[in-house]
């Protein structure tokens, strides 16, 4: 069994259109398993902790990896990533900021909070597949995760 067919990936993001382009780049890349989209900064938290409908580790399991936007309703990303770093069994999560934002202050604030890498969002299908080939490049055939335990 491939890493691919094996790699778990959770998206917050709360642009519907933005999330099924990247679900669609990641699927193309070859990522079988389930990719869940949480729409808003709680829902993403309560994902992670395991708390109310995601209690259920067998449907919601926890990822290999995050992709986390900033501009999140509710908590943003900050939050999350803040509230992750802060977690026991999570901190060593690997979170992929996939943002729009270009701003420096937005890419540093990101780093110090313990995301591993900060990426723009790119502009067009083509752009967003090859996005996706190279994250499932670099973080499922290239990188050794953490274990969360």
């Amino acid at each position: 069994m491939s890493r691919l067919s094996r790699f778990l990936i959770v998206v917050a993001e709360d642009n519907r259109d933005d999330a099924l382009l990247i679900q669609r780049s990641l699927r193309q890349a070859g990522i079988s398993q389930p990719i869940n989209v949480l729409e808003d900064g709680d829902a993403t938290i309560r994902y992670l902790a395991g708390e109310g409908i995601y209690a259920d580790r067998y449907r919601y399991p926890l990822p290999d990896l995050l992709l986390l936007d900033l501009k999140l309703p509710r908590k943003d990303g900050f939050e999350v990533l803040g509230w992750l770093r802060a977690q026991a069994g999570l901190h060593r999560l690997v979170v992929t900021v996939l943002t729009g934002s270009r701003e420096q202050t937005d890419v540093q604030r990101a780093y110090e909070l313990g995301a591993n890498s900060y990426l723009v969002k790119p502009v067009g299908l083509r752009a967003i597949t090859r996005l996706g080939e190279s994250l499932c490049q670099y973080w499922v055939n290239t990188n050794e995760g953490p274990s969360l335990g």
